[in-house]
């Protein structure tokens, strides 16, 4: 049976489809003959201006960086105006402000594009901006379902394009730290993690229809998801918790970092078990149409197990701090967040306390700090030839498999077996929810 990096390279999916015929782009991938030099200036453009352009700011304006930021891309007019005001305060030239992406595209001098869109938009615009020759830095989740997962990878060996997904703590120097001691048999063989989050998201209005806001453009905001009319509450950030059709749950929106470390900790590969208990159980009544409580467990090759413990709206802290990956190994166990990690003996004596430099952990919505700028140079440089990528979209897809899976089993209530080299379901009902319908013209394909 091929691996499953061999079945991405040499299988076209079933359903796949981006063929982007709303986008101008029918422009030939340069290959990496074309490398840009190591003193020459990247061109960058931002689409999306949401919740996590502060973690851009710092990267884009320091020195070293040696890049340009040509464009400021969103749906919504407020954004843009205020991501102007805000960019003027750190750089001393004038980006061109955009709404449509494709528009950023069709310039042939930007070399790199960070999308920071909506889930939904998180593949479709990534494929569009490889197929315009450009490098791509994709916030988390780097897909909306598997099929698109799968040819994320697939474009990015194809058009021979780098792909980092925004899964910041690859580059936190405190964790390279512990995985690689943990690799080097610091707590013996690891054989399970837990990763947890939780939270304290309060009442979601109900959707209503509404009159489209002042400045947004709906239907590009829609972009590849079908069409519907607008309901109040749901461009900002709401849409994360109405429905599947743009958002990933609590799953693609938080337990992608902490099951990346979890994985990253364990050298697992895909998982071939998932178990999931999960409901929606606080406000009951209100707009969120998600689980707000899971369990997932995810069973893997040599018994090593990860779980995820992921409560939305209950801030209990269970394991302590609000977010973070506990990973037990034969000889002891470690704590890693985002802030530091503990290392412990079979007895549970602290070995080492090792608190990190970082100003970005916890909980809160948004932001950014060294580590979402350690990351996004990480990418500059990779560009460059002059590094490697500390978040490979071959090799963080896979953890991004698992939320897709966890979802999956959520919705059709059962747990199921997975073929652990090419990542489909022994299940018809999970297999039914492999990719998702797109509006009409915007369907994916290469």
């Amino acid at each position: 049976m091929n691996s499953r990096r061999d079945f991405i390279k040499k299988t076209a999916l079933t359903g796949a489809a981006i063929t982007l015929t709303n986008s101008a782009m029918a422009m030939s991938a340069k290959s990496y003959n074309k490398i840009i030099g190591s003193n020459e200036r990247l061109n960058i453009a931002i689409v999306g201006l949401g919740r996590r352009l502060p973690a851009f700011k710092e990267p884009i304006a320091l020195k070293e960086s040696n890049v340009k930021l040509s464009y400021l891309c969103d749906v919504m007019e407020s954004q843009r105006l205020k991501a102007h005001k805000d960019f003027k305060k750190i750089i001393d030239y004038t980006p061109t402000l955009e709404n449509d992406l494709r528009k950023v595209l069709d310039d042939k001098n930007v070399d790199v594009i960070i999308n920071a869109t909506p889930d939904h938009w998180h593949t479709p615009g990534s494929i569009m901006a490889m197929q315009a020759d450009k490098h791509v830095y994709v916030e988390k989740p780097c897909s909306h379902n598997m099929n698109e997962n799968e040819l994320l990878v697939k474009a990015s060996k194809h058009y021979n394009k780098i792909v980092q997904m925004g899964n910041q703590q690859r580059s936190s120097g405190h964790t390279v730290e512990i995985i690689k001691e943990i690799h080097n048999g610091v707590i013996g063989e690891p054989y399970k993690a837990v990763a947890f989050y939780n939270n304290t998201r309060g009442e979601v209005p109900l959707q209503k229809p509404a009159p489209v806001p002042a400045g947004l453009d709906w239907d590009l905001w829609q972009g590849p998801a079908p069409r519907r009319k607008y309901t109040s509450e749901t461009w900002n950030y709401n849409w994360h918790w109405y429905g599947w059709e743009y958002g990933t749950a609590e799953a693609g929106n938080n337990a992608t970092h902490e099951l990346d470390v979890a994985r990253w900790a364990l050298q697992t590969d895909l998982p071939n078990h998932v178990y999931v208990e999960a409901e929606k159980r606080h406000f009951v009544e209100d707009g969120w149409e998600m689980y707000d409580d899971m369990e997932a467990t995810f069973k893997f090759r040599d018994n090593k197990i990860i779980k995820w413990d992921g409560k939305s709206r209950n801030a209990y802290g269970t394991y302590g701090p609000g977010r973070g990956t506990i990973i037990y190994g034969t000889n002891g166990a470690v704590f890693v967040d985002r802030s530091k990690y503990i290392l412990y003996d079979r007895g549970g004596n602290i070995l080492k306390d090792s608190e990190s430099e970082t100003n970005e952990s916890g909980t809160a919505l948004g932001g950014g700090g060294q580590t979402s700028t350690k990351h996004v140079q990480n990418l500059f440089d990779a560009i460059r030839g002059k590094s490697p990528l500390t978040a490979p979209i071959e090799d963080t897809s896979i953890s991004m498999a698992m939320v897709h899976y966890a979802n999956i089993a959520f919705r059709i209530n059962q747990a199921f077996d997975i073929d652990d080299k090419t990542g489909f379901m022994y299940n018809r009902a999970a297999m039914a929810l492999w990719g998702r319908n797109y509006e009409k013209g915007w369907e994916i394909q290469f």
